[in-house]
């Protein structure tokens, strides 16, 4: 089980790849291979925080 401290982090990890996608969103010219791989990282890091709850 993962700890409250770890859920935290995790969350805070979430928020700023949350951050980082809209960032880059909001340029011109998007580089759409990042936003891809932000996106999955985001996605996997809310599973690990769904698993852990």
């Amino acid at each position: 089980m993962t700890s409250v401290a770890d859920i935290e982090l995790l969350k805070k990890k979430h928020a700023q790849l949350e951050k980082k996608i809209k960032k880059e969103s909001s340029y011109p010219y998007q580089n759409m291979g990042l936003i891809a791989e932000l996106k999955k990282l985001k996605l996997s890091i809310k599973d690990s925080i769904a698993a852990g709850n």
